[in-house]
């Protein structure tokens, strides 16, 4: 690993750390795969808050949408091998169908283009109502027509992905659940990944969790629901390490793949723009694939949500990184979190190295009426102060020109702060770092501060 992606490994740890501590979140798992081999991976927190069982990088996790880009990959193998065209109607392979319904494009369903039901007219399976639907609750949902006409925009269709399900089923005269692990699972060798639930009682499997609200504490979700006809849509069990893998092999420029460098450049092929979309940059759709990113740090991946969990991957093109966050909690911040990720990532390999000058800088600290701490971060012979508890670090980063080894001036800072004033570190007799002055403010180690703090504000209650 190259020394400037090992620090921004490094850093991205302790910053998803402070966050789970922040948020309070129940548990989380982070993995990151650089070309191609999983260099990173780390579990925070609880696998179930009320047994307490640590959660670990082998729990499985629901990790719903994810599937999409499975089922994408299997329909691009099939047209590999002969079987199948992306211009094909759907109702050359499924009978029965409404008329505006048959004349939708495999193309069309893998892009959301096809106009269809998001998730039919009683969604209450996301919320454990009743069970997903199997072929024939999903025909007949399918059976009133088209909600818009086809190839008008974008319209997100869990039904739609059901269909392309269906279509392999009936071209490879295997179930859905077989076939996609016997030709896209398997070869890319994942090990902890499965189309649907149940998963063996020997396999440990993250409990989701409820939001804090409205209750105000949480309560347990298994998770464990059969998705049916709708696995090629939401129902795939993984890991955070077996995603990363996956998705890295979908980068055009990956050595190893199931896929062929076109049908991988055709996943990411811009279909649609999400009209409204709710991120910091625009995203668009492919062929069972998300793209978003600014600049030159595009990424291509996708999310999952499902009653018991939260998950995004974003996967770099040409970078050869990729990386995973899977949540156990319906209030996770995980869709903020990876673009923090991406960030820090950014401005980690965008920046030179650390000079001896600049080294001692590196550490967290915090300052009694600051509500959060401040991470200084050495590039170059600047020192980048960081916010671990904003869901972008680098947002606003102010900045110190170091001039000797323990001092320098805040060289960029907003106009309500310290702008142009000194910075300078105290030193220990053994050469540590015991406090750093920005201006006229001291910051001071986290256990300096609750030590202080207790001394001066905490009353003993008898």
């Amino acid at each position: 690993v190259e020394k400037w992606l090992q620090n921004a490994l490094d850093y991205n740890e302790s910053w998803l750390e402070f966050q789970m501590r922040q948020t309070k979140q129940p548990g989380c798992v982070f993995a990151v795969a650089y070309k191609g081999r999983v260099v990173f991976e780390k579990a925070y927190g609880s696998s179930d808050i009320n047994s307490g069982e640590r959660l670990t990088p082998r729990h499985r996790f629901r990790v719903a949408s994810h599937s999409k880009t499975f089922t994408a990959a299997a329909i691009l193998k099939l047209r590999e091998l002969g079987k199948l065209n992306l211009d094909d109607p759907v109702g050359r392979y499924i009978d029965e169908l409404h008329r505006d319904v048959a004349k939708v494009t495999l193309s069309q369903l893998l892009s959301h283009g096809g106009g269809l039901v998001r998730d039919g007219a009683d969604a209450s399976q996301w919320t454990e109502k009743r069970p997903f639907a199997n072929k024939s609750k999903l025909l007949a949902d399918l059976a009133n027509g088209l909600v818009i006409p086809a190839n008008t925009r974008m319209k997100y269709s869990n039904h739609g992905f059901g269909l392309l399900g269906l279509v392999i089923e009936e071209v490879t005269g295997d179930s859905f659940s077989s076939w996609v692990s016997n030709n896209i699972v398997t070869p890319s060798n994942l090990k902890e990944t499965v189309p649907d639930a149940p998963i063996d009682d020997s396999i440990p499997k993250a409990s989701g969790h409820s939001a804090e609200l409205p209750l105000g504490y949480r309560v347990t979700i298994a998770g464990d629901n059969i998705t049916n006809a709708l696995a090629p849509a939401t129902g795939f069990v993984s890991t955070a390490s077996d995603l990363v893998t996956f998705f890295s092999s979908l980068d055009p420029a990956a050595r190893r793949s199931v896929l062929t460098k076109e049908s991988r450049r055709a996943m990411q092929h811009k279909q649609w723009k999400d009209p409204h979309g709710r991120g910091p940059s625009d995203t668009y759709y492919g062929l069972g694939m998300i793209m978003g990113g600014t600049g030159s740090w595009k990424w291509a991946g996708h999310a999952g949500l499902f009653p018991s969990a939260i998950s995004f991957t974003y996967m770099l093109p040409g970078r050869d990184i990729c990386f995973s966050i899977l949540t156990n909690a319906l209030d996770s911040p995980v869709m903020f979190w990876v673009n923090g990720v991406l960030n820090i990532f950014k401005v980690f390999g965008s920046n030179p190295l650390p000079n001896s000058r600049t080294r001692l800088w590196k550490g967290r600290w915090w300052e009694m009426y600051q509500p959060q701490p401040l991470d200084l971060i050495p590039f170059g012979n600047q020192v980048f102060m960081a916010s671990p508890s904003q869901l972008d670090p680098f947002a606003g980063t102010e900045k110190i020109t170091v001039t000797t080894r323990n001092a320098g001036f805040i060289s960029q800072a907003g106009g309500l702060s310290n702008y142009g004033e000194g910075a300078h570190l105290v030193l220990s007799k053994d050469s540590k770092v015991r406090e750093v002055w920005l201006g006229g403010n001291c910051l001071v180690s986290e256990q300096k501060l609750k030590t202080e703090l207790k001394r001066k504000y905490e009353t003993n209650v008898k």
